[in-house]
């Protein structure tokens, strides 16, 4: 009797809540949750982008939780795991990288793809993730803030991956590529005498890096600067992508009954210029929650990077979170008309594969650094 008023009077340990769960999984669920927003967003804007085909909805969704694995995989790893591999993933990389200037697919006049029979897959991709860990490898344990010979390494370290992605041609990859070892390099402490002097040099070299552009490119350039000198040529993309999101309005015609993308008005309406789309059919009030939705990501990327354990960890995850945020930003920029065509997807919501599936395998590292911090203080 006794026995069994004791046990009865013995606290009952608490069922693990979902929190519980995820943190279990190293998932960061205010992180994931945001993600799964825009995914699913993403995911309906594609449907009416892409002409109201299911294949390509449920292929955009595949992609996803293709990413979503990935993202979860990488999680379990200690973030000491990619500070090791760092090196090695570079050096892969930009072997990859060599080979697809060698033995590349062509496809609409570009170098970018590498086939081995059983998958296609542009390196570019896996660039993306082995920069800002190979940076913030190199510059973790050394003196910080980093002095000239410390600064020339990291930027020719950048600078080989960037130019051989250059000469794919594929300027907006390389510029994300650049962006990912540049930030690493700015959270190392990086004076603003550096960064001024790097802006003047680069100023001083623009007729060199003018003539080394494709006649595209400059194209490009020039049309940003005066779009409706060829409205039906080289201004048409961004004409259109106005007049979509200017018609828009504050609230937006509805879900699928946009008419630019619909009617063919609006090129490439579900890769590059798919916020045209979703301004056109969500109006501003939807492009309000989606700007909404990227900031509180890279604002909680941020704050872990804050919260990170060791130098290594801080600079990887602000790399990240900037990164993430120059996507969006170059994105958005060059479908308002603030900047030239470059080819980059909105992340998340433009249809792309590899490009969702490194994405998310980033958002991997930082939940990494984020729950394997929060282990180790216990």
């Amino acid at each position: 009797m006794i026995a069994q008023m004791l046990h009865a009077a013995r606290p009952r340990k608490p069922e693990p809540s979902l929190g519980d769960w995820l943190a279990a999984w190293h998932i960061d669920w205010p992180l994931l949750v945001m993600l799964l927003m825009v995914a699913t967003l993403g995911v309906f804007v594609q449907y009416s982008a892409s002409g109201h085909s299911l294949p390509a909805m449920w292929s955009q969704i595949q992609r996803v939780m293709l990413g979503l694995i990935a993202m979860v995989a990488i999680a379990q790893a200690p973030p000491d795991v990619y500070r090791a591999a760092a090196p090695w993933a570079y050096a892969v990389a930009t072997l990859l990288l060599a080979l697809v200037l060698l033995l590349g697919d062509h496809a609409k006049g570009a170098q970018r793809w590498l086939d081995l029979g059983f998958i296609r897959f542009q390196p570019s991709e896996l660039m993306k993730l082995a920069m800002p860990v190979t940076i913030a490898a190199f510059l973790h344990g050394r003196r910080l803030p980093p002095n000239l010979p410390t600064i020339g390494t990291t930027l020719l370290l950048i600078g080989i991956p960037a130019g051989l992605i250059m000469d794919q041609p594929d300027l907006g990859t390389a510029l994300l590529i650049i962006a990912a070892g540049g930030f690493a390099l700015f959270f190392a402490g990086l004076q603003w005498r550096w960064i001024l002097g790097a802006l003047g040099a680069v100023a001083a070299a623009a007729p060199l890096l003018w003539e080394r552009l494709h006649d595209y490119q400059r194209q490009r350039i020039l049309t940003l600067l005066n779009p409706e000198s060829d409205p039906l040529g080289t201004g048409y993309h961004i004409t259109q992508s106005k007049i979509a999101i200017g018609s828009g309005g504050l609230f937006g015609k509805g879900w699928l009954n946009g008419t630019q993308a619909k009617l063919d008005f609006l090129p490439e309406a579900h890769t590059d210029f798919i916020f045209a789309v979703l301004a056109e059919e969500l109006g501003f009030l939807g492009v309000i929650l989606l700007l909404a939705l990227y900031l509180a990501i890279v604002g909680r990327c941020l704050w872990i990077a804050l919260r990170a354990q060791d130098t290594f960890q801080r600079l990887l995850g602000g790399a990240l979170a900037l990164t993430f945020f120059v996507y969006v930003f170059i994105n958005i920029g060059m479908v308002i008309g603030l900047l030239p065509v470059v080819g980059v997807p909105l992340p998340l919501v433009s249809y792309g594969g590899t490009s969702a599936v490194s994405l998310l395998a980033c958002f991997g590292m930082l939940m990494s650094i984020h729950t394997h911090r929060k282990l180790l203080a216990q």
